[in-house]
């Protein structure tokens, strides 16, 4: 296995630490697991571009481990009252959403060119800041006031509810033109 890829299932596999951590109210540690995590989600990629490592299995991997991360920790931040579980239920949904569209895709024959949307961008990059800002004061070991950490928080949150609602019926609209191109299951 190359380093690229063993390092993105690396990753893959400090979800479940993650979510321990969470639920053992240790949200300073998951903090700093976050940050390496994401620290290792841009190394893994530097490496595989500076030596030519590319692989089809981190092309599908990578994209697996982060969602499987940060899934993973809404879900455990939810439980324990750090995130609305509104939230992370829509989060979960547009997910699982956009996994049945892929299926969907392939039941109908259908090559997918699995680029993310502009919204689909913006979205990863809200989700992923959304738990950074609520764990960063355990794991820096400042009160809130700092950042205005719950408005911050707040704003955070209703930022990812906006742009997940609109990535997910953007992803809506792309399925519903390829249902259309392709005439549905038969």
């Amino acid at each position: 296995m190359s380093i690229p890829n063993t390092i993105t299932l690396g990753r893959l596999l400090s979800a479940p630490l993650a979510v321990y951590l969470i639920l053992a109210g240790e949200l300073g540690w998951t903090f700093w697991l976050f940050m390496a995590a994401g620290a290792s989600d841009a190394l893994d990629g530097a490496i595989a571009r500076m030596f030519r490592a590319r692989t089809a299995l981190g092309a599908y991997l990578d994209p697996i481990a982060d969602k499987v991360l940060l899934v993973s920790v809404y879900v455990a931040l939810g439980n324990v009252g750090q995130l609305p579980l509104w939230l992370v239920i829509l989060v979960v949904f547009r997910d699982l959403m956009i996994v049945g569209g892929v299926l969907l895709a392939y039941t109908l024959k259908e090559s997918l060119a699995m680029q993310p949307l502009g919204i689909s961008k913006l979205n990863t990059a809200v989700q992923l800041v959304l738990p950074v800002a609520v764990l960063a004061p355990h794991g820096l070991d400042f009160t809130q006031p700092v950042f205005y950490g719950y408005d911050l928080v707040r704003l955070l949150v209703w930022l990812c509810t906006v742009t997940t609602v609109a990535s997910g019926l953007a992803y809506l609209g792309r399925g519903r033109i390829l249902f259309d191109r392709t005439g549905g299951i038969k």
